[in-house]
């Protein structure tokens, strides 16, 4: 049987809100193994001078659980 948990991550792009998803989900799993999908759950923009400067991204992240032996 496979257990799965999930972690919310925030994560940020000065190119895009898709830019942002790929380095949260490239960086989250450099330090958890096994990731399986995520939801986004928010999207935000940061404006400086009238222009968008940053796309933030809030992520529920699921991953299974290695099984110990």
């Amino acid at each position: 049987m496979s257990i799965a948990k999930v972690s919310e991550i925030t994560s940020a792009s000065s190119e895009s809100f898709e830019d942002a998803v790929h380095k949260g989900i490239k960086r989250f799993g450099k330090t958890v193994d096994n990731v399986q999908g995520a939801w986004i759950k928010e999207q935000k923009v940061v404006v400086e001078d009238g222009k968008i400067s940053e796309y933030r991204v809030t992520m529920a992240v699921t991953f299974v659980l290695k099984d110990k032996d």
